[in-house]
């Protein structure tokens, strides 16, 4: 376990040096920079902007030296928002993008999972049916349609929620359910195709003629196979979550890390948008490592760092 782990980080930092690696080279690759403005500054004034964030070093230079200060854990300051670095960036923004993605990832689980099994249960009723419809509208409709939906009908119309900013938990209801809409239709769909072909399996049947109840044999034996997939799904779903949507933070007006991302892109702040991208790209490691860890808790037959004969 110890030497699996280990492997794992090592890949870990490999895939972000390249990560880091690529990134640098578009950013730089794309003509003009952060302080390209429509009004070309005098060049004294440029100048002395670039020597203060060393811009006008070599490129091999200004790569080395991002390197050196990633090993130490800084990602360097923002070139647009004025005394601030982008470790306090993130510091300051992803607590929100956090609490509102963890409260979507929970209700997609917590009504994917379920509803997943029941349609499984139910394979060519109508309550399967009506549970493919409903998930088929899912995947198909953007999260901001969803979004711009439910500020029409809850918020303006019905009154019953609010229609924008970040507070109390009223205030999360409507992105959270906007933001879970899509992941929750998967998640629903997976664990339905899952569960139909773990249901067939031999060793369902052979636990069902043993005479174990249906609610052993669902319980015990067929839903922690079926979820495998599942997992598989959530731990680069929920990465992408936590960093926050863009779209949706946009709509709600919430200061999460998302709007910093995409901003960053519009004003190139290379800064930003290097510590931003190591950050997601971190994250997903993270997640993908925890679900390995998983796989052994759902299917005792994974082994993990083990090969099979």
């Amino acid at each position: 376990m110890l030497g699996y782990i280990i492997k794992r980080l090592c890949n870990a930092v490999v895939v972000l040096w390249v990560v880091i690696t690529i990134t640098f080279g578009l950013m730089h690759a794309i003509p003009g920079g952060p302080f390209t403005t429509e009004k070309n500054l005098p060049p004294q004034v440029m100048a002395n902007i670039e020597a203060r964030y060393k811009l006008n070093d070599p490129l091999y230079k200004q790569y080395t030296d991002y390197l050196v200060n990633i090993t130490h854990g800084d990602l360097g300051p923002s070139f647009k928002y004025q005394g601030r670095t982008v470790n306090d960036i993130i510091k300051e923004s992803f607590p929100v993008s956090f609490r509102l993605g963890m409260d979507s990832i929970i209700l997609a689980i917590l009504i994917g999972i379920p509803a997943g099994v029941f349609a499984a249960l139910k394979r060519g009723k109508w309550q399967d049916r009506v549970i493919n419809f409903f998930t088929t509208l899912g995947v198909a409709v953007p999260s901001f349609v969803l979004a711009a939906l439910f500020i029409e009908v809850f918020a303006l119309k019905l009154g019953l929620l609010p229609a924008a900013m970040w507070g109390g938990w009223k205030n999360q209801i409507l992105p959270a359910v906007a933001l879970a809409g899509m992941p929750m239709a998967f998640i629903t769909r997976l664990t339905r195709s899952s569960m139909i072909d773990v249901l067939g399996q031999d060793y369902i049947k052979t636990a069902k003629a043993k005479g174990l109840s249906a609610i052993n044999v669902l319980f015990r034996h067929a839903l922690p196979n079926s979820l495998i997939p599942v997992v598989t799904y959530i731990g680069p779903m929920a990465a992408g979550i936590l960093t926050g949507s863009f779209v949706i933070e946009s709509i709600f007006a919430i200061p999460g890390l998302g709007r910093y991302f995409v901003t960053s892109i519009y004003n190139r702040d290379y800064t930003v948008i290097l510590g931003v991208t190591i950050f997601y790209s971190a994250l997903i490691i993270l997640m993908n490592m925890l679900v390995d860890f998983v796989y052994p808790l759902l299917d005792p037959r994974i082994k993990l760092g083990k090969k099979e004969n």
